[in-house]
């Protein structure tokens, strides 16, 4: 199978046709590609994985998903797109982050290799500035701010990336590393909305994290399209790259086993949640100065949970884990403490008000 040929523009922006909906008769009514459509069982183990995330029981209507595809042009977002386009119209869009000199030739091969299997792709040019983040923090903040905006002008429901399971167990190794609690051990989560502060807006779907990477690889090689391969990768700058060798150099670290463990950290985050709405029906009430909260005798985690809702519901604040302790522990000994914008005292009844404006000297 030739190699795509490199594209004269920078971007198509033809409307693709909504995909078909996924059910048991998918199979029979994929889209007829080029020889480098993967494997029937490939095809059949991915529409079981992405059906597992979006497609509802019983199947939508005809056409009522849209899907796009965060495509890179390295070799997981490829296989991805090989995958995805082989069993329904999808859209793809490259974000060129202008961090390095070949990256705008890298989004042009990217668009030809998504062109070549009929998917119309789209260029998306941002900046991206060193802050508080850390470079490569502030480029996928760019990055998802892009697809979010690309989603809601093409009206599409879903954007799938390629995040696999040796991603995912390089986050738990780092998250581990820096003392993570239970919700940041549950490590990438499969689904979710695109932007967080809009959760019946676009999802952002991750259809691969039971994968191997050295099975995407596979997918790319078959298909004959040179994938592009990202310096930073192998920079000893990034804690990535030394989780990344850690999991390479030792064979009893799998990938797999790190996803199926942050599933079921997941699955025990998601009841603490739930317990932590209930316990908040009875322990919070809102006064005329502030918030009261009365911790009772509820577990630890579940009132530290509730405190940090309240932070963020009442008084647009998010607090650090750390901080968050202190005042706790302040707050069981019956002292007075400030967290952010909040003024809080402590006792059987704990309350909490926005603190004073600073005075200015």
């Amino acid at each position: 199978m030739p190699r795509p040929a490199r594209p004269m523009a920078s971007s198509t922006t033809s409307m693709a046709p909504q995909p078909r909906r996924r059910s048991r008769r998918a199979s029979s009514r994929r889209r007829r590609m080029p020889s480098a459509a993967p494997d029937p069982a490939l095809l059949d183990r991915f529409e079981r994985d992405l059906g597992r995330l979006i497609s509802p029981d019983p199947p939508p209507s005809e056409g009522e998903f849209r899907t796009g595809i965060a495509l890179s042009g390295g070799p997981d977002s490829l296989a991805l797109l090989l995958l995805a386009a082989a069993i329904g119209p999808v859209k793809a869009m490259t974000v060129d982050h202008g961090l390095r000199a070949d990256s705008a030739s890298e989004a042009e091969t990217a668009g030809a290799a998504a062109r070549w299997l009929g998917v119309p792709h789209e260029i998306m040019k941002v900046s991206v500035r060193d802050g508080g983040d850390g470079l490569q923090g502030e480029a996928r903040r760019a990055r998802y701010a892009a697809l979010g905006d690309w989603a809601r002008r093409e009206g599409l429901a879903a954007i799938l990336t390629a995040h696999h399971a040796d991603d995912q167990a390089e986050t738990m190794l780092m998250r581990l590393s820096r003392g993570a609690g239970l919700s940041g051990l549950t490590g990438i989560r499969p689904v979710r909305p695109l932007d967080e502060t809009d959760p019946s807006g676009p999802l952002l779907v991750r259809p691969l994290l039971g994968w191997r990477k050295v099975e995407l690889e596979a997918i790319v090689t078959v298909a004959g399209i040179e994938p592009a391969r990202d310096p930073s990768n192998y920079s000893d700058r990034f804690d990535r790259t030394a989780a990344r060798a850690l999991l390479a150099a030792t064979p009893w670290l799998d990938p797999i086993r790190f996803s199926s463990s942050a599933g079921h950290l997941r699955d025990a985050d998601e009841a603490l949640e739930a317990l932590t709405g209930r316990f908040l029906i009875d322990a919070l009430s809102v006064t005329e100065v502030g918030v009261e909260l009365t911790p009772g005798g509820a577990p630890r985690e579940i009132v530290r949970r509730g405190l940090r809702r309240m932070f963020s519901g009442h008084f647009d604040a998010h607090p650090d884990g750390p901080g968050l302790d202190r005042l706790m522990a302040t707050l069981a000994a019956g002292g007075t403490g400030m967290l952010g914008p909040v003024l809080a005292k402590g006792g059987p009844i704990w309350t909490f008000r926005a603190a004073p404006p600073r005075r200015s000297v």
